[in-house]
């Protein structure tokens, strides 16, 4: 079980590092309809994980401002 368990933590962590990256695109790109989906993205995959109770203090790449749950 402990393994599955690691398993679904990493895929987890896996799907915020990809929607931080799609934040990061977008952004870079100037695309604001793709940075409204990936930031979408980010905080439904961060709300899952803190549903979890999965750990978001590990090192995931750079935080999007929207993360603290505030909004811009």
């Amino acid at each position: 079980m402990e393994v599955w368990v690691g398993g679904f933590t990493e895929a987890v962590l896996e799907r915020v590092r990809r929607a931080r990256a799609a934040v990061a695109e977008a952004y870079e790109a100037e695309d604001t309809y793709e940075a409204a989906v990936a930031e979408g993205e980010l905080e439904d995959a961060l709300r899952i994980a803190r549903d979890l109770g999965v750990d978001l203090g590990v090192d995931l790449g750079v935080a999007s401002e929207g993360e603290k749950g505030g909004s811009a």
